[in-house]
């Protein structure tokens, strides 16, 4: 599970969190379009973090298209022309990695009376990374749905899974028995974030995990059943260490694959592409999946 603060920051403030208040500012046009940012040294002090906490979040921003691209010897400037609406949503931009896209879009399906979220995924990391921008905004009191329903196919515990594997057949139960704890331990964090909102906010809150019988290649997510979002995994060769062994493994970076979106108001292909993908999304949940315990 990723970690979302600085090595050693402590109670210090999270990239995310910097590139909140920063993206506040150029909304309220504390910072005005072509107008540079604030040097990097100078946020570094203000918000009391590490450098490479700042340099995340401006790379955030930047993905968005609030900010231009920095030069050397001169800081970012805010964008002439940007194609964030003020909840952030990236709309007619181009593709973007999930990590920078899917929480601006997830707040602006939490303002329906309704939310609805279908995901598919290898985790829940995206998914728990990315529902904090909306957390965030119904605990500001900034947005109140009545009813949120969420339902999430992962991965069944039993199955071989095309990746993440070790490379070396020996190396296989290792590099499973860590990827279930991962599902198992975001999966119990997201689950437990949001039933939270009943108690806090006196919203319905319906969370169901259900398990698939194969590896997915792609990531997907249904928004209220108006937009479809899907990423293909991007899956590389690397090592890491687990416990005292070295490990060789083929693995999927989820946050980091490109997400594409399709909105069914934008036209008659994306609205086909929206319907065909929860149409699939039923389709497993109802035929081939069975139930999933997160221990």
């Amino acid at each position: 599970m990723s970690e979302l603060s600085s090595p050693g920051s402590g109670g210090r403030r999270t990239y995310r969190e910097v590139a909140d208040t920063l993206r506040d500012r150029i909304r309220r046009g504390e910072i005005k379009a072509g107008e540079p940012m604030p040097t990097q040294a100078a946020l570094v002090k203000e918000f009391c973090v590490e450098r490479g906490t700042i340099r995340q979040a401006l790379r955030v921003l930047h993905a968005e298209g609030l900010l231009t691209e920095a030069t050397r010897g001169a800081p970012a400037r805010v964008a002439a022309a940007s194609p964030v609406t003020a909840e952030g949503d990236p709309r007619g931009g181009s593709p973007q990695p999930t990590l920078s896209a899917l929480g601006p879009r997830l707040a602006r399906a939490f303002e329906a009376e309704e939310v609805r979220v279908d995901a598919l995924s290898l985790t829940s990391e995206s998914l728990l990374l990315a529902i904090a921008d909306p957390l965030k905004l119904i605990h500001e009191n900034r947005l109140k749905p009545s009813s949120v329903t969420v339902r999430i196919l992962l991965p069944a515990r039993n199955i071989e899974l095309a990746f993440p594997r070790g490379v070396e057949p020996d190396e296989a139960r290792l590099v499973h028995h860590r990827w279930l704890q991962q599902r198992n331990a975001q999966g119990q964090v997201l689950l437990h974030n949001l039933r939270s909102l009943r108690r806090s906010h006196g919203i319905d809150v319906d969370v169901t995990f259900r398990a698939l019988p194969f590896t997915p290649p792609l990531k997907l997510y249904v928004l209220n059943g108006a937009e479809a979002l899907f990423a293909y995994y991007k899956v590389i060769r690397r090592q890491e260490e687990i416990g005292d062994t070295n490990l060789e493994m083929y693995d999927a970076l989820g946050a980091e694959s490109v997400l594409f979106a399709f909105d069914a108001e934008t036209g008659l292909r994306d609205a086909a592409f929206v319907e065909q993908s929860a149409k699939w999304f039923d389709a497993l949940w109802n035929t081939v999946t069975s139930d999933l315990t997160l221990s």
